[in-house]
């Protein structure tokens, strides 16, 4: 005599969806680039308007300080919120390589940022650094820094007119970066900058 087989028990199915949900996250995670607190990137530069909130959802006076968004592996996320979302660096530039003959600056520029965007991962491009292999520059982060920025000096990225002729935004850098605390962010004493927004717009955290 055959016995078809008693279908799963409601819960015994959210158990199995369970376990494969935890399965993919631990697999997802260990595809995100563990990067020291201390190194070397590449960083870039994009525009972005004056009280947008990003991915991170961060407070819309944030955007009136110095912000960047990093790259998505690094950054922990392919949606919205990730790991690296408030998260402070001082960034330091070091060279523009890609520059022919490559360009070092006389003068040292930095800059403390707050991570409140994702710049995406893509197969072309400076954000695209897996764990499997670093981007073009040779790194496995890339820093987009918010810019032009009112916060930012207008020649915060340097160069020499006189030789450059025709490149004068090189585009992308070698920098140094460092994890600081966020006191050394230039918003921190503006609570208004500080925070998460909610779809209703409401201050959720401070971060």
């Amino acid at each position: 005599m055959f016995f078809y087989p008693s279908p799963p028990l409601p819960g015994h199915r959210s158990f199995v969806l369970s376990v494969l949900l935890s399965l993919l996250s631990l697999v997802l995670a260990s595809d995100w680039i563990q990067y020291p607190p201390n190194g070397h990137a590449t960083m870039t530069h994009y525009t972005l308007p004056e009280g947008f909130i990003a991915a991170c959802g961060c407070a819309i006076n944030s955007t009136l300080y110095p912000t960047a968004a990093m790259s998505q592996m690094a950054y922990g996320s392919s949606a919205s919120y990730g790991p690296a979302c408030g998260q402070c660096f001082n960034l330091t530039l070091i060279d523009a390589f890609t520059a022919s003959p490559p360009f070092y600056p006389n003068t040292t520029n930095s800059v403390v940022v707050k991570i409140t965007d994702l710049c995406p991962y893509s197969k072309q491009g400076w954000c695209n650094a897996t764990t499997s292999g670093p981007n073009a520059g040779g790194d496995y982060l890339n820093f987009d820094l918010s810019w032009p920025s009112a916060s930012i000096p207008s020649t915060f990225f340097p160069s020499d007119p006189s030789y450059y002729v025709i490149q004068q935004d090189f585009g992308v850098w070698h920098a140094s970066y460092q994890s600081v605390s966020c006191e050394y962010w230039e918003g921190w004493n503006d609570s208004a900058a500080l925070g998460k927004r909610s779809q209703s717009g409401l201050r959720l955290m401070l971060s």
